[in-house]
């Protein structure tokens, strides 16, 4: 597994892209994709020689994102990138970890599946099988 980028919760997307546009250099490297089945709008911002930045808006019917991000919002989840998400949604529930999200098609991902799990230290998982992100510009 790999780290494939790291995620934080916004009220606004595009209030979001410029913070990190302005604040750290990164730039928008996606369209802006709905999520149906997360219930989120979702773009990821990319900078030379660093990681991926996912930063994730809650739909109007995502309750516990929006209360999130109305303390604030911020860190959401690391996404590690494996090369077969259910040997490995095995392997790390056999160490502990809760499966929260069975694998699913992923829009920001063209539809590849995307599962979440949960870790010690409530870290949030994203696990993918795929490089691919929806709508590059």
């Amino acid at each position: 597994m790999i780290i494939d980028h790291i995620c934080f919760a916004v009220k606004d997307l595009k209030e979001g892209i410029s913070y990190w546009q302005n604040t750290f250099g990164y730039h928008q490297m996606t369209e802006i994709i709905t999520n149906s089945r997360q219930k989120v709008k979702v773009v990821f911002l990319k900078k030379p020689d660093s990681i991926l930045v996912k930063l994730i808006e809650p739909a109007d019917d995502n309750g516990s994102l929006i209360n999130f991000v109305k303390r604030g919002g911020g860190f959401h989840h690391v996404c590690f990138r494996c090369s077969d998400i259910y040997n490995e949604i095995d392997r790390l529930s056999s160490q502990g970890m809760i499966r929260l999200v069975a694998p699913q098609p992923g829009e920001a991902f063209n539809n590849h599946n995307i599962a979440f799990l949960l870790g010690r230290y409530n870290m949030n998982v994203e696990l993918i099988d795929t490089s691919e992100k929806a709508g590059l510009l």
